[in-house]
């Protein structure tokens, strides 16, 4: 059994928080790139190029690659022969939310009751954390900021078996294409497909953790994805709404098993800031 005192996931939660907002993952940028390349418009080949600007500006000055700096997320994979020690573990996360917000200049978002008594928190807490007992005596950490417009683009639906592999098409080219601009396109579509109502959503939110640079292990699905593409792609909604061909730089679906009378499908649509840092200690 190993022991890891929490005292050391703080530091490394503060400097995930910042790095996530800071250096954008080589695999979007990379994508942002082979998407320029083909891209017809000339208006969306100038939007990309600003972007690929602001990436590098960003990472140059360490200053958030978007002033929303997000929700802070956090995922565990924790191996089941370690023992934390030393304190509450959620408690050690939260602080170093906290420090990683506070000291890298980060914009504070998140309310402390979602209706009534909408007052910031002031220091980004509480995150949200998902926790996963794994194998092994490692623990895994993904700061993952969620910015809110692509948030508010996401939804749930409880579709019918009948509805078939068409439905649940039709249903996430119809969600991109209601959301328009709104989630600072180009956008990841992450799909959630089975499993029940919550689990649908996490399942898609996970899927977003998933690099743009690696296929859908299922064949079938990693089809779907590439027919999901063109499809979202032909909406012509472009970069910042602003038209072209290049409105989403991937799909990524996430499938697992489900109850014979439901099918559960959600969508959970990422901005072209699509961040995410992991450290194991």
């Amino acid at each position: 059994m190993r022991q890891i005192d929490v005292g050391e996931v703080t530091p490394v939660i503060k400097e995930l928080c910042m790095a996530a907002n800071y250096y954008l993952g080589e695999d979007v940028i990379n994508k942002i790139k082979e998407f320029l390349d083909k891209e017809e418009s000339e208006t969306a080949k100038e939007v990309l190029k600003i972007l690929l600007e602001n990436y590098t500006l960003a990472a140059q000055d360490k200053m958030p690659i978007c002033q929303d700096t997000g929700i802070a997320m956090v995922f565990v994979e924790l191996g089941q022969d370690v023992h934390l020690v030393g304190g509450d573990f959620y408690t050690a996360i939260n602080e170093g939310v906290r420090q990683g917000y506070s000291e890298g200049y980060l914009r504070k978002s998140i309310v402390a009751d979602p209706v009534i008594n909408r007052v910031n928190t002031t220091d980004n807490t509480p995150a949200i954390i998902y926790t996963d007992i794994v194998p092994g005596d490692a623990l895994k950490i993904t700061v993952a900021p969620k910015g809110g417009g692509s948030e508010n683009m996401s939804e749930v639906k409880m579709m019918k078996a009948a509805d078939g592999l068409d439905g649940v098409m039709d249903f996430v080219v119809d969600r991109v294409k209601r959301s328009g601009g709104n989630p600072c396109p180009p956008i990841i579509v992450g799909v959630g497909l089975g499993g029940n109502f919550e689990q649908s959503a996490l399942l898609a939110k996970r899927s977003l953790l998933r690099s743009l640079d690696e296929p859908n292990p299922d064949q079938m699905w990693q089809e779907v994805e590439e027919t999901l593409l063109e499809k979202i792609n032909d909406l012509g909604i472009g970069p910042q709404g602003f038209g072209g061909r290049t409105t989403a730089l991937a799909v990524n679906v996430c499938a697992k098993p489900c109850h014979i009378a439901s099918m559960p499908v959600a969508v959970n649509i990422q901005c072209h800031a699509a961040r995410h840092k992991s450290a194991t200690l």
